[in-house]
C-alpha cells in the first residue's frame, strides 16, 4: 500500500502521481465534457449544421425531422458524458458505442470519411478509458491522517 502525504489524493494504492491514474483522469475529463458540450450544441447548431451530418437512410427511419432527430442525439451525448462523469466504467463503454454509431453514420454518409476517421480515434480513447476505468474508476478519497 503506497504512503500518502497528507496533501496527495489517493484512489486506493494509486495517487495523482501515477502516470496511469493521470491518463485515467485525462480520459475521464475529455469524455464527460466533450459528449456534454457537443450535445448542447445539437440544440443550438453554433458549432456547425448538425442535420448536414445524418445519413439519408438514418433520417429516413427516424420519426420527425433531422433537426428533431439532432435534439434526441443531444440528449443521448449530455447523458453519455454525465455517464462517464458518474460512472467511468459503465460510461466508457457507452460513448465507445456511440461513436462506434456515429462512425457507421458517417461512413454511409458520402464525404464525410475524415470526420469517420477523427472519431476512430475518438473511440479509440473511449476504448482506453474503458479499459483503465477497471483499474482507476472508482471514487475518489482521501487518506486519513
Amino acid at each position: 500500500m503506497a504512503t500518502n502525504t497528507p496533501h496527495e489524493v489517493s484512489h486506493g494504492s494509486h495517487t495523482l502521481a501515477d502516470p496511469g491514474y493521470q491518463a485515467f483522469l485525462v480520459l475521464r475529463t475529455v469524455f464527460t465534457v466533450a459528449p456534454i458540450l457537443f450535445g448542447l450544441d445539437k440544440f443550438t447548431n453554433w458549432l456547425t449544421d448538425w442535420p448536414d451530418y445524418l445519413a439519408p437512410w438514418i433520417d429516413g427511419i427516424l420519426p420527425g425531422t433531422a433537426q428533431q432527430g439532432m435534439y434526441a442525439v443531444g440528449v443521448i451525448e449530455v447523458i453519455a458524458g454525465i455517464l462517464v462523469a458518474v460512472a467511468p466504467r459503465i460510461g466508457a463503454w457507452v460513448v465507445a458505442a456511440w461513436l462506434a454509431g456515429i462512425i457507421v453514420n458517417l461512413v454511409t454518409l458520402s464525404g464525410y470519411y475524415d470526420v469517420a476517421l477523427r472519431d476512430f480515434g475518438l473511440l479509440a480513447g473511449a476504448v482506453a478509458l474503458g479499459l483503465l476505468a477497471a483499474e482507476y474508476g472508482r471514487p475518489l478519497h482521501r487518506p486519513h491522517t
